[in-house]
């Protein structure tokens, strides 16, 4: 089957799944999207081709977006791959992919403070917050280096420099940022 047809046939399921999902007959969606329910029926069965209209049509009849019809059904939708960054010795997933405001990241922390860290302490606007999963961070904040256990969070103004380090070995962190933050933290420094 080729990709194409798998999305066709992914896009006929989501409209007959939503259909369902509501309780509405063929008549009822039909009326509400003006398709007949012979040409609704056809399209849930992939005895017809889906136009353009069509889909904008049934969409809004079922109070999603045109988007959330026809996503890609590919693998890197649901698998969330390690973005590297040498430099920094930290391991990134990011967790909510292009959602708007925070940005939710699981960091895996290998790289020890050497020299207090300090030449990579960082200044932005706004808060950020973490818990440690694994292992021990060194939180440099200002002049202050405070350790951070597993299970213990901290939360602190990003206006303070600051970097967060491994500490007796790699550690793992689960953290909120702001979209400040995620570009300080998460972009690879150049």
């Amino acid at each position: 089957m080729t990709q194409e047809s798998d999305l066709d046939s992914t896009v006929r399921m989501r409209i007959r799944s939503l259909r369902q999902a509501r309780g509405w007959s063929l008549d009822r969606l039909a009326e509400r999207a003006f398709l007949s329910p012979s040409t609704l029926s056809r399209i849930e069965t992939g005895h017809r081709r889906i136009s353009l209209d069509q889909l904008t049509s049934l969409a809004r009849a079922l109070g999603t977006t045109l988007d959330q019809l026809v996503e890609s059904i590919d693998d890197d939708d649901v698998v969330i791959r390690p973005q590297r960054d040498e430099r920094r010795g930290q391991t990134s997933w990011l967790l909510n992919r292009g959602a708007e405001g925070t940005t939710v990241a699981k960091i895996r922390v290998t790289e020890e403070p050497l020299g207090g860290g300090r030449d990579q302490m960082g200044v932005h606007p706004g808060k950020d917050w973490f818990t440690v999963l694994s292992g021990t961070v060194a939180l440099l904040l200002g002049e202050r280096i405070i350790r951070v256990e597993t299970g213990q969070a901290a939360e602190f103004s990003t206006m303070i420099p600051h970097a967060i380090k491994a500490f007796g070995g790699p550690a793992e962190i689960l953290c909120i940022l702001n979209h400040e933050g995620q570009r300080s933290h998460l972009r690879p420094h150049e």
